[in-house]
């Protein structure tokens, strides 16, 4: 799994992909929190938290994570190196495995700048103001969504050969898990509890409060594992 990972890994640095989205992650961001007027602007809003920022994070990475996983299977299939993978004494658990953690620390790294707005902030309020609880577990709540993310982007990579094809799945899968099941809540309201409770987007917002629920990290891992699970049975077969 190691030499997936790694092979992987180095990809997206001995390329553009890894500065880019590193880069774009990092600019997007600076720019909704300190510079374009709106309810996200820190400086609009009055108060010295990373709401704006946690709020506007999930749907950069909805996007951004399915950009980086569409060429995970979709280029090995392109190229035919699949062919090669699959003759090397590695097994399809350690293949899925190892392209799903070199994105998901690639996610972690872009992250963990922006803990330098946290800083910044702190700086800028008393130190009353500012709730590092809701700060942590919040951080968290990406990482979980960075997780889920990550599984369903490698799973849509493996459903074509062409990258923009899996790009737009993993776009659409990752909207529906995240909001299309809150919006389906809204429009259905007797629909049964656990169906309007257990969008991405609820179990952020529960991660979020700073308040660890074991059903909250079930909800993450279990999504994980699904879409992870998917991909190794498509790529076995």
């Amino acid at each position: 799994m190691y030499s997936i990972f790694k092979k992987e890994f180095d990809t997206f640095f001995t390329s553009a992909i890894g500065y880019l989205v590193i880069g774009l992650f990092l600019l997007f961001n600076g720019l909704i929190l300190w510079f374009f007027k709106g309810g996200w602007n820190i400086f609009n809003t009055g108060f010295a938290d990373m709401q704006g920022f946690f709020d506007s994070t999930p749907w950069l990475l909805l996007l951004l994570i399915p950009a980086i996983t569409m060429r995970s299977f979709s280029d090995e299939y392109t190229t035919g190196t699949i062919e090669i993978l699959k003759t090397k004494p590695i097994s399809d658990w350690q293949i899925v495995l190892g392209k799903f953690w070199a994105t998901f620390v690639l996610i972690v790294i872009s992250l963990l700048p922006t803990l330098l707005y946290a800083l910044s902030i702190s700086k800028l309020a008393t130190p009353a103001t500012i709730d590092w609880g809701s700060i942590f577990g919040s951080y968290l709540g990406l990482i979980a969504l960075a997780l889920s993310f990550s599984a369903i982007g490698l799973f849509t990579s493996i459903l074509s050969t062409n990258q923009i094809i899996s790009f737009l799945l993993g776009v659409l899968v990752s909207f529906l898990l995240f909001y299309g099941i809150e919006q389906w809540a809204i429009w259905y309201p007797n629909l049964p509890g656990f169906i309007q409770n257990n969008s991405l987007l609820a179990h952020y917002n529960s991660v979020a409060k700073g308040v660890l629920d074991s059903r909250d990290i079930l909800y993450f891992l279990s999504i994980c594992f699904l879409f992870l699970y998917l991909t190794k049975i498509k790529l076995d077969k």
